[in-house]
């Protein structure tokens, strides 16, 4: 389903927990977080978007299509998903399906989009999102542009939770363990750079790192 799928970075959030600017542009071990993101995801998938909000020019250099939100007062995730969905249709007709990513998730699997893709086949639903030791992380899934119009609605009425707009269609969920390292770990304030920076050597080396972070909030929390 690789050359069917549309990937979307998402990066149009304000970033508070980290002191506001662009999280992706954010350095991990020498390395801008945005970097080990595409690193992952542009192999799984036929073309890659950057959803971020105001001057599209500070990420001239990365060769990516820019899509804002289409939406005003950044509504959340919710908006960008639907941003990528748009652009999707109108740019490449040809791929029926999105999958999202945040921009502070440096360490998503290989087979994430394979992954998403088999177990909402297999639920026989049309929506799909990662989780890990039993704790779903809605901004990670796939998406199918068909469902544009109806996720367009629901914004405008005000629905702003990724869960409870999926609840109305079906989603299945794609289970990952999250030791020795959560793949799905996001790097939300200045600390959790060097946690990320640690478990990125946990990959290189397969030590097993110290787990010091408060995993309460479920990804999705606005930053």
């Amino acid at each position: 389903m690789a050359t069917s799928t549309l990937a979307v970075v998402l990066a149009g959030g304000l970033a508070r927990r980290m002191g506001g600017g662009d999280k992706p542009l954010r350095l991990l071990a020498g390395r801008p977080l945005l970097a080990h993101v595409l690193e992952r995801l542009r192999p799984q998938v036929a073309a890659t978007i950057l959803n971020a909000n105001g001057d599209a020019s500070r990420f001239a250099g990365w060769g990516l299509p820019v899509v804002p939100d289409g939406l005003p007062d950044h509504p959340g995730p919710l908006a960008g998903i639907l941003a990528a969905l748009d652009w999707a249709a109108e740019a490449r007709p040809e791929l029926g399906w999105v999958v999202s990513v945040p921009g502070d998730s440096p360490l998503i699997p290989p087979d994430l989009v394979a992954r998403l893709h088999a177990v909402r086949e297999a639920a026989g639903v049309k929506l799909a999102c990662a989780r890990s030791a039993g704790q779903a992380h809605p901004p990670i899934g796939i998406w199918p542009v068909a469902l544009r119009e109806d996720l367009r609605a629901a914004l405008t009425a005000g629905e702003r939770k990724i869960d409870r707009w999926t609840a109305r269609h079906g989603i299945a969920h794609a289970d990952w363990p999250a030791t020795p390292i959560d793949p799905f770990f996001n790097a939300n304030a200045p600390e959790d750079l060097a946690e990320a920076e640690a478990l990125l050597a946990t990959l290189a080396t397969g030590a097993a790192p110290p787990d010091t972070r408060d995993r309460s909030k479920p990804m999705g929390t606005p930053a």
